[in-house]
Parts: C-alpha cells; sequence; structure tokens
C-alpha cells in the first residue's frame, strides 16, 4: 500500500449550472432507503449546491484514533463465499460472481498502479482481507471477487472465461465536517478467455440520515491486468440542527457487462458512519466510526499517581484497557453523581490529596451498576479492602491537582473524539 500514490482528500464541486438537471436524475434513481439497480444502470452524479469555497475532507487523526481495530464480533466478516449466477440467456451464455478472500494480499495491493481518481487508503488496509477494520474516522474492507462467465450446449455447461480481482473499500470521515466519503477500487491480477473482455461500473446509494453529493464510477474495461477501476461517492449528513445525531449506511453496486453475456450486478455496504450536533463544546457537525473505542491516555510523566492507580486498577481485572474490554460512556448526570458517591463519597480529608475512582465516573461500569469497591497499598483509603475481579471500581487518593485535570483530559477527550452516551472507549497509560 505504501508503493501507491496519495492524493488530496477533496470534496469536488461540480458547476452550479448542471445542479438543477443532475438533482432530478438522483431524485428519480436514488431511493431514500438503498435497493439495488437494475443491471447496467451505470453512474449516479448528484451535484452539490453549496457554491462556497472547496473543502478539504481529511481524518483528523487524534491520539485516541489512529490505531485500526476490528468491528465488534466481527460481523461484517467475509461469509461463506457464496456465488452469486444469472439465468443463462437466450444463446446459453451465463455469468457468476463470487467474493473470496485473495491469498497474497500484499502483493497484489502494491503491483497494482493507483487509478488517478482515488484516494490512497492506509497501509492498515492490507489487514483488512475479509474483515472491516477502522478508526474513529476511516473503514476498510478488502475482499476478493471472481468473475465467471459460462455456455450451457445441449445441456452441458462450460466455462469460457474467468477474472480474478482484488476489491478495496475504503471509507473516511471527518470529526469537524458533515461529510463523508466511500470509495472502492478493484483491480483484476488474474484472468482468461472471455472473462478478459468485461468492463465494470457503478452505482452509489445510501440508507439512512444522509443524502448523496456527488458519485462517479463510469463504465472501464478490466484489462489491463494489474490496473485499479475506482469510483468514489460524497455523503452528506442530514444530522446537522442542534442537537441531531444521524447514522447512514453507504453502498455501491458494480455491474460487470460482457458483449454476448448478462450482466451481473454485486453491491458492497460499509459500515455506519455516525455524524451529530449534540457533541458538548464542539461548535459544528462531524461524523465518526461509533463502534471504534477511541483511546484516552493519561501520562504517567504529567500524571503519575493517576497513572499508577489506573494500571493498578486495570491490572486488578476492572474494564477498559482493550478494544475488546472498553468502558460505554455516559452521560446521564444521576448516573455520574451516584458513581462518585458511592466511590467516594467517604473519603479521608487529607491535605493535597483527593479521592480517583476507576473506572471513571463518566461511565456505565460504575458502582451505580453494582459490585463493590477494592484499593490499593498506599491508597490510603481505610475503609476499604484489597479485591480483584471485572466489576466494582477502584479508589485511591492521588494527588489533587492531578486529579482536578482528569477532568479536563476526559473532556477534551469525549469533545475531539465526539463520545456520545453509549459509545465505547478505553483508558490506556503512556
Amino acid at each position: 500500500m505504501s508503493q501507491r500514490r496519495e492524493r488530496s482528500r477533496a470534496i469536488r464541486l461540480i458547476p452550479t449550472a448542471v445542479v438543477a438537471a443532475l438533482l432530478a436524475t438522483v431524485a428519480a434513481i436514488v431511493p431514500a432507503e438503498a435497493a439495488s439497480p437494475a443491471a447496467g444502470q451505470g453512474t449516479v452524479n448528484q451535484a452539490t449546491t453549496d457554491s462556497g469555497t472547496q473543502e478539504q475532507l481529511t481524518s483528523h487523526a487524534t491520539s485516541g484514533s489512529d490505531r485500526p481495530a476490528a468491528q465488534p464480533e466481527q460481523k461484517q466478516a467475509l461469509a461463506s463465499e457464496a456465488q452469486t449466477c444469472t439465468a443463462p440467456n437466450a444463446e446459453g451464455t451465463a455469468v457468476c460472481v463470487q467474493e473470496t478472500r485473495p491469498a497474497d494480499l500484499p502483493a497484489r495491493l502494491a503491483h497494482s498502479s493507483l487509478a488517478a481518481e482515488a484516494v490512497d487508503p492506509p497501509q492498515w488496509c492490507e489487514d483488512a482481507n475479509g474483515i472491516i477494520l477502522g478508526t474513529r474516522t476511516q473503514i476498510c474492507l478488502v475482499t476478493g471477487l471472481t468473475y465467471t462467465t459460462t455456455r450451457t450446449v445441449n445441456g452441458t455447461t462450460t466455462v469460457t472465461g474467468e477474472a480474478d480481482m482484488v476489491v478495496i473499500n475504503y471509507s473516511y470521515s471527518d470529526t469537524g465536517l458533515p461529510t463523508f466519503a466511500h470509495q472502492i477500487e478493484l483491480s483484476m491480477y488474474d484472468g482468461w478467455g472471455d472473462a478478459l473482455n468485461a468492463s465494470v461500473d457503478g452505482q452509489a446509494t445510501l440508507s439512512g440520515a444522509c443524502t448523496l453529493d456527488n458519485s462517479s464510477f463510469p463504465a472501464q474495461p478490466l484489462l489491463p491486468l494489474n490496473s485499479w477501476r475506482s469510483g468514489e461517492a460524497f455523503f452528506d449528513t442530514t444530522a446537522t440542527a442542534a442537537g441531531a445525531i444521524g447514522t447512514c449506511a453507504t453502498f455501491w453496486y458494480l455491474t460487470f457487462t460482457n458483449a454476448g453475456y448478462p450482466a451481473a450486478v454485486t453491491d458492497y455496504q460499509l459500515n455506519e458512519f455516525r455524524c451529530d450536533n449534540a457533541t458538548v463544546g464542539r461548535a459544528n457537525v462531524g461524523c465518526v466510526v461509533p463502534w471504534y473505542a477511541s483511546e484516552l491516555v493519561y501520562s504517567s510523566a504529567s500524571y503519575p499517581s493517576l497513572a499508577s492507580h489506573v494500571q493498578q486498577a486495570q491490572a486488578s481485572g476492572l474494564p477498559g484497557a482493550t478494544f475488546a474490554n472498553p468502558l460505554t460512556r455516559t452521560e446521564d448526570d444521576t448516573i455520574i453523581r451516584t458513581n462518585r458517591n458511592l466511590a467516594c463519597g467517604d473519603a479521608p480529608s487529607i491535605t493535597g490529596l483527593s479521592c480517583d475512582e476507576y473506572p471513571i465516573a463518566r461511565s456505565r461500569e460504575g458502582l451505580s451498576s453494582g459490585g463493590t469497591r477494592r484499593t490499593f497499598d498506599g491508597c490510603q483509603m481505610p475503609n476499604v479492602s484489597s479485591g480483584t475481579g471485572p466489576t466494582g471500581v477502584s479508589v485511591c487518593m492521588i494527588t489533587a491537582t492531578e486529579n482536578n485535570a482528569q477532568g479536563g483530559l476526559n473532556t477534551q477527550f469525549f469533545r475531539a473524539e465526539r463520545v456520545l452516551d453509549g459509545d465505547p472507549f478505553r483508558v490506556t497509560v503512556s
């Protein structure tokens, strides 16, 4: 992936003179809920009505959104590689398309030449072979695709060609913009026979609280080998009113056409982005991957007593350090107050120190959800015993200035990553 040329992620604007006609075309074609287009329907183009300056759509990678992770429970993992085939036409020809896991994926990606229209996906896309990987602002899925042509004569079916491809689905958003993108690329790395004569085009559509800004995937031949055929689409959220939260799933439908053969359509859906105008302290709308557990980092150099307590608490079995076992944000003031009172309501009064609880009070994993308190040597909590296990909280008297600073660190993190009520997040120490 590193050998592929990067290009600025810019929203391309279409001249306003063609806006009305294009909007009418899209209104007739793209439904509010995604539906498969007719075979060979081709590309949809919708213009933006924004006449302002061109905006840069770039992934704002913060300290909490730079390490990719798989979607929880792997619900998006490549299934049983089911094959979809058309019925033979009057001439007895038919085609099949089948998702696969391409072998030697890094080589497939590196040896293909980048299409000029495409944004270079991140290096970690190489690991997204059959599963969706993501950060707080990016999603990637790489799969294989086999396109097969057949001819049936007198009841006997013969394979007349095959094309093996790698397909990259890549979406990216921005925590400070109401727009996100879904790009699809494919490259044929092997093939023979009639399948080599095929062309592919694409149509983008959507489902949820968003509109199609513009998309482009014109018909392109699969040949030559190891060259990219690409399409990209930009979407705008409709969750822009104060307090609004909305999700949007995006789809690409690829149509393979080949003279003498029926057209074949295959579709790709990528995860939903969530966009909101409900993040406290953010005056703008932004979009994120809601299932991604961003990382709240406490520096042991800057906050040694806070960091030490978090490390001891997590080592005793309390959750929050990993993607597999994150904490869950709560914005319920009653839960937050209950968590704090149950954890530190009887803390001793010691000059220069204050009571710290872990998991943090602004998580659903506090004592409001049950469990008991635990502490450690040197924490100066005389009424609390030691303990282990995944439930309950740890309490410790730490430096008061560090504890006071922790509230600001948490607030900045939730704001920057747009972590809303119910979102997962991690807590780590650097």
